[in-house]
């Protein structure tokens, strides 16, 4: 069989490949993204399509045959990466793991292969360190290593004789990009290496039932590096997030078929390895100023999780002529958004001053049912007046300035209970519907309702004035 050399330029965001080079890529609109790779095609003279898909079953059923129930799993010894999980491993599934260099991808899953032990093997294949490197981090973190075996092969065909052979319960491969099949003339960790041996491995995850863990790299953007269709291939992705000088990680599920995505587990980086933090909005409210302007607290919902969080802002005279607007951990366009609509309804003359708006502890804020947060801590930096004590905030803020509801109320409100809040400002919208629950309402924070941004201004920041309270 005669094969015959070819020159593609592969986008490295979207894997669109092109018989030249294009500055623009056409299937994701990026730009710079083609990189030129020599790929090795064969040209048979007949093909025939490969039968069994990815498990080898070629049989076609009614979705009626299908036996229900859910997937087996099994436990990965960390009650917070179980949640992340929606319980645990599954059995069979391909789980894509990301962050930052030195944020401690490699610590987590060395300790996962020590905590299921009880499941059966473990197979750690590296392609970045050698055995006794990963013997030095097994001793100083006190893993036991009896159970689990090492490979430092980097050809897949070689993972994939190993895998077949041995059959472990667990197999975690660090990293995905030093991962080439012999197949494929390109480099390891092109689009077309990458593609290849994630698929391949899908295939041996399926068809032998061994759950595998994939380590993946990050952009300079912090997205995973690979093509898109690296994270629509596997089951679970999963993110590390967090300063890597800092002692705190979080680990988000960007994407899982087997739980709710969306998830927040909190870890500490110790001399011991990664540790559980099980009270997150106690880490996140710790040391947090009191009586002091700028500053607003809220409650977000990560996954099914309610967080308590601090929203800080700064506002001081421009000497630019365009105003900066620096955001950490919030969308620069949502903030501008608020911004607006505080000064078309105040003329408050926040466009003569920069806004620098953070989210305490390192999280990334997408809902909306902080933006009355934020507003509340812009309206008291602009004043220079602290936010009614021991006042939580929430609410969605239209353009108009109205106040809407948000969802998971309850929640909220109870997480607010549990650390010692007294008041909460609520859109209005919610009081119909948290009267239907008929909750308990004792030990639970005072409720006040508001439909505009004027409403809750008033209340937060003249305690002696009354509001529509429950």
């Amino acid at each position: 069989m005669a094969k015959k050399n070819n020159t593609l330029f592969v986008c490295s965001s979207c894997g669109y490949e092109s018989s030249g080079w294009l500055g623009r890529c056409p299937g994701c609109s990026e730009w710079n993204t083609l990189v030129e790779e020599r790929v090795a095609t064969a040209t048979p003279p007949s093909q025939k399509p490969s039968r069994g898909g990815w498990t080898g079953d070629d049989a076609v059923v009614s979705l009626e045959d299908v036996r229900s129930g859910e997937e087996p799993r099994f436990s990965s010894g960390l009650p917070e990466l179980d949640r992340v999980l929606g319980g645990g491993f599954v059995t069979g599934s391909l789980v894509l793991v990301g962050g930052d260099p030195g944020i401690g991808k490699s610590t987590l899953l060395l300790q996962v292969s020590h905590l299921a032990r009880a499941k059966g093997e473990v197979l750690y294949i590296s392609g970045e360190e050698s055995r006794s490197q990963i013997r030095m981090r097994a001793e100083r973190l006190g893993i036991a290593t009896s159970h689990i075996t090492l490979s430092t092969q980097t050809s897949f065909e070689a993972a994939a004789s190993i895998l077949a052979a041995r059959k472990p319960a667990l197999c975690i491969v660090d990293s995905v990009q030093t991962m080439y099949s012999e197949e494929i003339t390109s480099a390891p960790g092109s689009v077309s290496q990458v593609r290849e041996v994630t698929a391949g491995l899908l295939r041996l995850a399926k068809s032998l039932q061994i759950t595998i863990v994939l380590v993946g790299h990050v952009t300079k953007d912090g997205a995973i590096a690979g093509p898109r269709v690296l994270e629509h291939m596997v089951d679970t992705v999963l993110s590390f997030e967090g300063e890597s000088s800092g002692a705190f990680r979080m680990l988000r599920a960007i994407k899982n078929r087997f739980g709710a995505a969306g998830e927040l587990a909190f870890f500490e980086m110790t001399g011991d390895g990664l540790t559980e933090v099980r009270n997150a909005s106690s880490l996140l409210l710790a040391d947090r100023p009191m009586n002091v302007p700028g500053t607003a607290v809220t409650a977000a919902l990560e996954g099914t999780r309610p967080i308590l969080l601090e929203i800080q802002a700064l506002l001081t005279p421009s000497g630019y002529s365009a105003p900066q607007r620096l955001c950490q951990g919030l969308d620069r366009g949502r903030v501008g958004m608020l911004l607006a609509v505080l000064e078309k309804k105040f003329s408050s003359g926040i466009n003569n001053f920069d806004a620098y708006v953070n989210v305490v502890g390192g999280v990334k804020l997408t809902e909306t049912a902080c933006d009355l947060a934020i507003l509340t801590a812009v309206f008291s930096s602009l004043r220079d007046i602290p936010v009614r004590p021991g006042t939580l905030v929430l609410g969605e803020v239209g353009l108009t300035g109205e106040i809407r509801p948000v969802s998971q109320i309850g929640r909220r409100l109870t997480e607010a209970a549990r650390f010692g809040f007294t008041s909460c400002i609520l859109p209005g919208g919610n009081k119909a519907g948290l009267e239907r629950t008929r909750e308990n309402t004792v030990g639970m924070p005072e409720r006040i309702y508001v439909d505009t941004v004027f409403e809750a201004t008033d209340i937060l920041f003249a305690p002696s004035r009354k509001g529509n309270t429950k």
